[in-house]
């Protein structure tokens, strides 16, 4: 006998009015089962319909939508009828919500420890102390060290990759029966992800928590779902067992995401750059001792110490490494954001880590930024939200007197195109993006004032794959066009073995090994790295293939190089 669904979704159709327009369908006739104890996976490009569907489960919604047909049941409750009251008893108790983005989502004047027990405190579920063991627990169950110390923090003290953690913590305090889990381990590192998902599969087996979870990435979805939907447009254009949709796709647009997903490719990776460069000339990066030690609240807090490495002109290096490892510490001294305690740090024939300590480097900081560009992990916080696209393009090329009031508007309508965005984006602002679209247009802005050197700070990886895939192309082709250098900051393995030239891997602040990256994913040195590799999620359907032959099967490669052909 078939087990009853615990959710149930028939011909969900959910339309957005638009201010003087007619509305338009984001969901169109969408039906989806989640059985206890199992997990549907919803992958598909951004705008496909993937988050619209998440929030009308949990009756959130935005004003502007409405759902016009179709019915979602929870259990034997309709949850497509339930009021203001009804809703109370359901979020947080019956169905737990993990968003996408921490930085808009938890209480900047809270601290985390209570906004992972605000629902175990709504609920009458626990008093204050009990609350507190049950966070402190909680915390160290989705991989937060020093859960006590961090609980007492403030969201803006934490990664962004603990940030997620809290919030997965939080949507999981009360055990509810579904969760619904929208892009929640898209900021965490492979190992701290791995944690997450073994996590969530310990609680569907111990309690039958269904979970609906909504992801750009093909791997986890193929290594941990059991039933898979593939959205494009709004419609449902795949849908059965993950396995099958992975080894046999029925649609052209599936094949197309496997494609693009950088985790199952077959790495045919150029000759690099590294290799073939004259030695005899000095690398356009070198970073040799860096350290910085923070204070935070009378604690000495090691950020990096006596990291070295360097990158030759028109390379891609990779810094790879768990949150906290010193990624972005060091990805903000490279772009002059942050002054380091001791080291050398040479751009060029410039000395970046001499910025700020004289009034006379000072002054060059501002050439400085035009030769150097960072793209944030975060596009919502790093974008105005009350300049339009047109506006956030155009403000760097008049800050650097690039180009004219007449020819502006071209550099900006052609920087739109070769990140793939519709040229009628630039009256948008940001809040009507998308987090991905909202990504493309970080990196635009940072392209279009030619830089030589670009900091890439976990840029991809909000990303759905095509979308990915066509950055990555991007960047493969600019750099060739311009010679420029890339410096590239994820916690994704699988982009960094594509992209990159060389790596270094960081653990808590130093340098575990760095070197040609082939070299390091072939012949990893460390424990540390290896078990980062280890790490690495690999579809049901391919692990079956690979025992099988011997090897990891193969899938179409997008991003080829001229040494390749």
């Amino acid at each position: 006998m078939t087990e009853s669904p615990l959710l149930r979704i028939d011909g969900l159709t959910v339309d957005y009015s638009r201010r003087g327009g007619p509305s338009t369908p984001a969901v169109s006739e969408l039906d989806l089962v989640v059985r206890p104890g199992s997990m549907t996976a919803v992958v598909g490009e951004s705008g496909s319909g993937k988050s619209t569907t998440a929030n009308a489960v949990i009756g959130l919604l935005p004003s502007s939508a409405q759902v016009t047909a179709g019915r979602i049941h929870l259990g034997d409750v309709d949850l497509s009828r339930l009021g203001v009251a009804g809703w109370r008893g359901v979020r947080g108790a019956q169905i737990g919500y993990a968003p996408q983005d921490p930085g808009a989502s938890l209480n900047p004047l809270q601290t985390v420890g209570k906004s992972v027990a605000e629902a175990l405190r709504i609920h009458r579920r626990a008093g204050r102390a009990e609350a507190r063991r049950q966070v402190i627990e909680l915390l160290e169950r989705v991989g937060i060290d020093q859960a006590e110390k961090r609980a007492d923090q403030f969201p803006h003290e934490l990664a962004g990759g603990m940030r997620q953690r809290v919030l997965i913590a939080a949507a999981i305090a009360l055990r509810p029966r579904l969760l619904i889990a929208d892009e929640p381990t898209s900021a965490l590192d492979v190992t701290v992800q791995k944690q997450v998902l073994d996590l969530l599969d310990e609680l569907r087996a111990e309690t039958g928590m269904g979970i609906l979870f909504i992801t750009h990435d093909l791997a986890v979805a193929g290594e941990r779902a059991d039933e898979l939907l593939v959205m494009q447009a709004g419609r449902v254009v795949e849908s059965g067992r993950a396995d099958r949709i992975f080894s046999h796709p029925e649609t052209e647009y599936t094949s197309r995401l496997l494609a693009d997903a950088p985790a199952l490719r077959t790495k045919v990776r150029r000759q690099t750059l590294a290799e073939a460069a004259d030695t005899s000339v000095r690398p356009f990066v070198s970073v040799d001792s860096l350290t910085q030690v923070f204070d935070r609240t009378g604690d000495q807090v090691i950020g990096v110490e006596d990291v070295s490495f360097t990158v030759d002109r028109g390379t891609t290096h990779g810094i790879v490494g768990e949150s906290g490892s010193g990624k972005t510490t060091t990805g903000k001294a490279l772009a002059g954001f942050l002054s380091p305690q001791s080291g050398q740090l040479r751009i060029g024939d410039v000395d970046a880590a001499d910025f700020g300590r004289s009034g006379r480097e000072r002054a060059r900081l501002r050439q400085f930024r035009r030769t150097v560009q960072l793209v944030h992990q975060n596009p919502f916080s790093a974008l105005d939200p009350k300049h339009s696209i047109r506006s956030t393009l155009t403000e760097p090329l008049r800050n650097f007197r690039i180009g004219d009031r007449s020819s502006r508007p071209r550099l900006v309508a052609e920087i739109m195109d070769r990140v793939a965005l519709p040229q009628d984006f630039l009256e948008r602002r940001p809040a009507e993006l998308s987090g991905g679209q909202l990504q493309r247009v970080a990196i635009a802005r940072a392209l279009i004032v030619e830089p030589e050197l670009v900091v890439f700070d976990e840029a991809v990886s909000a990303l759905d794959v095509t979308v990915q895939a066509q950055i990555l192309t991007l960047l493969d082709q600019l750099q060739r066009e311009s010679d420029l250098t890339y410096v590239f900051i994820t916690h994704d393995l699988a982009v960094v073995r594509q992209i990159a030239d060389t790596v270094s891997v960081m653990s808590r602040g130093h340098l575990v090994e760095s070197g040609g990256t082939e070299q390091i994913f072939a012949h990893p040195a460390t424990e540390y790295t290896r078990a980062l590799l280890d790490a690495i999620p690999t579809p049901v359907a391919l692990s079956a293939g690979a025992q099988e032959t011997g090897s990891r099967p193969s899938s179409p490669t997008l991003l080829t190089t001229a040494a390749e052909s």
